[in-house]
């Protein structure tokens, strides 16, 4: 998928944000530092790592900037209010970088942290990339804790193959 318009890319970028929203809404605040393991992300550490990989290694490059991504610890944000805020703030901060972005400037070149020049446009479509993983590994985390997820696109597969039609 090739990004040429600044507009319908900052829709999308809006649905795929508020399914993640939605997820996110889900998470019980007890659970938030919940890992699987140590030494493994938890949920917290996720929510807060796609907001300052967003905002200080996809937005500061796509500007021209070098990747300013430090981690994503609690000494961030800590507790599940704060969280949500500085994920909402940091996001606010990176659409608004976008938006000063011009049709044209997709096709500029941007740095990446691995030194690689990149479409500005290429490089977008990595940070979405990028959400849905994260995202994923959210509903992997909240499943194994027997948290009911909503499904991605209003159904859930059980729900598709209910309505599907029998193939002989």
């Amino acid at each position: 998928m090739e990004i040429t318009s600044v507009k319908s890319f900052l829709l999308y970028y809006d649905k795929v944000r508020e399914r993640t929203n939605k997820l996110i809404r889900t998470v019980p605040h007890d659970k938030l530092d919940w890992a699987y393991m140590p030494g493994k992300f938890s949920i917290g550490d996720q929510i807060r790592h796609i907001a300052t990989i967003e905002r200080y290694m996809f937005a500061e490059t796509i500007a021209g900037r070098s990747c300013a991504y430090h981690g994503c610890s609690k000494e961030l944000a800590d507790g599940y209010e704060n969280v949500i805020n500085y994920f909402n703030e940091l996001h606010r901060q990176s659409v608004e970088i976008f938006s000063s972005l011009s049709d044209e400037d997709l096709h500029k070149k941007c740095t990446t942290p691995g030194n690689a020049e990149m479409a500005i446009w290429k490089w977008l479509r990595a940070m979405v990339e990028h959400e849905i993983h994260h995202r994923a590994e959210l509903y992997i985390y909240l499943n194994m804790l027997g948290v009911k997820t909503p499904p991605m696109f209003g159904l859930t597969a059980e729900q598709v193959q209910e309505r599907s039609v029998k193939i002989a």
